[in-house]
Order: structure tokens, then sequence, then C-alpha cells
């Protein structure tokens, strides 16, 4: 099939109609990682908390090197993870109750999410921004958790079915983990009081609602896994 030159129709719908099976199931995945790094870049957390305090005691520029500091750290991360995934292949039950795991994690989050009131920055200090971004992430276990859980187990789910399912879920996880981490950021330079008023809540207990939804896709990927082979 041929666009036709000035027809203005959007990419997406050409690709929509050419590949209409392959572009739904990479669109699945892609709101999987949209959904999953929006919720992991305004939940509070020890980075979150270093990107406020840098912007507020170092300007806006501070933290967004701050909110950078994962595409620095978290690549080892998902190379190990899926490496060891790679490995439990043929492990079904092993391979269940990481998802179980998984949607236990995200389930915990979410519920953290509906509890979450306001940011606190002043337990950070100052200087170095890009170092301490660095070593709050590689120190923290979320990265862990999440990429042996969650994001592991779904990008290998992509990879067996589609090598640009995974690469959607990944730049879509980054680019709104980051994205969200960067808007923050922005935030408390310009108008802190957001950040502690109740459109921030809202907006972190809506994604928290989603994020019990994937929990219950993932609960219901291990249970799948469980089930004796037939």
């Amino acid at each position: 099939m041929v666009v036709p030159p000035g027809s203005g129709r959007c990419i997406f719908h050409w690709l929509r109609e050419i590949y209409p099976g392959k572009f739904m199931a990479m669109a699945q995945y892609l709101i999987y990682g949209i959904v999953l790094g929006l919720s992991a870049g305004f939940a509070p957390g020890p980075l979150l908390t270093l990107v406020v305090a840098e912007t507020l005691q170092h300007g806006v520029g501070a933290g967004i090197k701050v909110a950078l500091a994962p595409l620095l750290t978290d690549a080892p991360i998902i190379l190990f993870s899926l490496l060891v995934l790679r490995s439990l292949t043929d492990f079904h039950a092993l391979l269940g109750l990481v998802s179980l795991t998984g949607g236990g994690l995200l389930l915990f989050l979410g519920w953290q999410s509906f509890r979450v009131r306001a940011i606190d920055p002043v337990v950070a200090a100052p200087s170095r921004s890009v170092l301490k971004g660095v070593l709050t992430n590689v120190l923290s276990p979320h990265p862990y958790l999440f990429w042996i859980t969650v994001g592991g187990p779904l990008t290998m789910q992509a990879l067996n079915r589609q090598a640009w399912r995974a690469v959607a879920f990944v730049a879509g996880f980054y680019l709104c983990l980051i994205g969200a981490k960067l808007v923050l950021a922005l935030v408390a330079g310009k108008a802190k009081s957001f950040l502690s008023g109740y459109g921030y809540r809202l907006v972190v207990r809506g994604l928290g609602l989603l994020l019990v939804v994937l929990a219950g896709l993932l609960f219901y990927d291990g249970w799948q896994l469980l089930q004796p082979a037939r």
C-alpha cells in the first residue's frame, strides 16, 4: 500500500492499516512502558527527593542532571535481569513465581500511591548532582526489584514475540520515567506548592490505580505459568 502524497495521514494510522496486528501489539507494550514509567517517575522515592532538593538548592539544571541518572545506571541492571530470566526459560514454575512477585510489587506500589501525601525535599543534601543521582539510583533497591520482577519479565515476553515490542516497552518506560522527573524538576523550580498540593496527589493516585490493573495482568501470567503442561 502506498500513501498518496499530501494525503495528510498520520504515519501511525498508515502503519496500523498495513500491519494492524503488529502495530496493536507494539502499542500494547508501549502503553505498558508509559504507565510503568509515569508511575515510577512521579512516585516519591530517594531519586525524586534528590531531584527536588537539588532543584530547590541549585536550580533546575541540577535537578535535570539528577533526573537523567537512570540513563547512566540502568543498562547493566536490565542486562543482568534479562540474563537471569533467560536462564530460567525452561523453568515455568520459577517464572510464574517471578511474575506473581512482580504482581505483588506493583500491587504494593499502587497501594503506596493511594497513601502519598507530599514530597519533603529537606532530607537531601546539595552538591555534585550527577554523582549523587548515580549513587542514589545504584544503591536503591527499586531498580533491581523492578527489572527482576516486572520490567524483565515483560521485556522477555516482548522479545519472544517481536524485538520491536521490547524496544517499544523500554523506550516508553524511560521516556516517561525521565520525562516525569524532568517535569517535577521544572515544577519545583517554578511552582513549589504543586508538590504539596492536591493536584500532585491526584496524579499519583490515578497512576496507582493503573499499577493495580497491571498487577492483575502479572498475576494472571504467573498463574498461567504455574499450570501443569497439558
